[in-house]
């Protein structure tokens, strides 16, 4: 997927939301248990009542490999289903790689062309030869992590590096690198006070900015400091949403906290 596809469809549904596909099986409804495939019929029936709110999905790869092969089998599922029927919606594969340039090709490749993901989350610290490998990929998205939502952001992220923040180094050397048009950044909604600062390294980029909801940071706070005039942003709501309920009727609870966010978003965007 292309940056002006997914564009064209945060215009069409007036929304920029991401739904985070984070299934634990232990916080779903307990009548999905005695399904062959519990997590994908999990995820089915999410992706059934919340497609038409969002425009973007992303699965934390983590809560899938913890269940083994079944559970990565239950991820592959998951892919297939929404390629086929909602080719429309970005995918994210939150799987937060990075390593040497050979290793790197071949994550790249298995989410990518294996999975078909239009993107993946990378984590930067290996420098320049383990990003380069995801960006190579024509229409592939890589979602770099900038400044992260979780506490221990603060341990290396905000340190001074010759007098500049870590995370700014990483900013502005990633700007260099070859494709780097293909670039996303992720930036924790906790830390919607930085995105001005962001925003100046990087004025046109997308930022997957996860941390809203659950974890209480603010969609106003991010808007106001981090949308630009192509909008620039994809909001995500994993636990808020998809562990609304954990009654028969999660998906509809799901969908009901879906529609606030995305409303919340389509008045944003009438004022922009």
């Amino acid at each position: 997927m292309t940056t002006e596809q997914l564009i064209q469809e945060i215009h069409k549904k007036k929304s920029f939301l991401t739904i985070g596909l984070d299934v634990d099986l232990n916080k779903i409804p307990k009548h999905l248990l005695d399904a062959e495939d519990p997590i994908f019929e999990f995820n089915k029936a999410i992706i059934d009542a919340t497609h038409h709110l969002c425009v973007a999905y992303k699965p934390n790869t983590a809560f899938y490999e913890a269940y083994g092969l079944k559970g990565w089998q239950a991820l592959e599922r998951t892919i297939q289903y929404l390629n086929e029927n909602h080719p429309e919606i970005f995918t994210i594969a939150d799987a937060k790689r990075g390593d040497i340039g050979n290793t790197s090709t071949m994550y790249a490749k298995a989410f990518f062309e294996d999975l078909a993901f239009d993107s993946v989350t990378i984590a930067p610290y290996m420098g320049k030869d383990s990003v380069e490998p995801f960006l190579a990929f024509k229409d592939k998205h890589t979602i770099m992590l900038a400044l992260t939502s979780n506490a221990g952001a603060f341990d290396f992220q905000t340190q001074l590096v010759n007098g500049k923040e870590l995370y700014k180094q990483v900013l502005e050397t990633s700007k260099s690198w070859e494709n780097s048009e293909n670039l996303m950044y992720v930036v924790g909604a906790t830390k919607a006070e930085y995105l001005s600062e962001i925003r100046q390294i990087v004025p046109d980029s997308f930022l997957l900015v996860p941390g809203v909801g659950a974890q209480g940071g603010s969609l106003q706070e991010v808007c106001k400091y981090g949308m630009t005039k192509r909008v620039g942003l994809l909001i995500n709501s994993s636990r808020g949403i998809i562990y609304a309920s954990q009654d028969t009727d999660f998906a509809e609870a799901a969908a009901a906290k879906a529609k606030q966010l995305q409303q919340e978003m389509a008045d944003i965007l009438n004022q922009f």
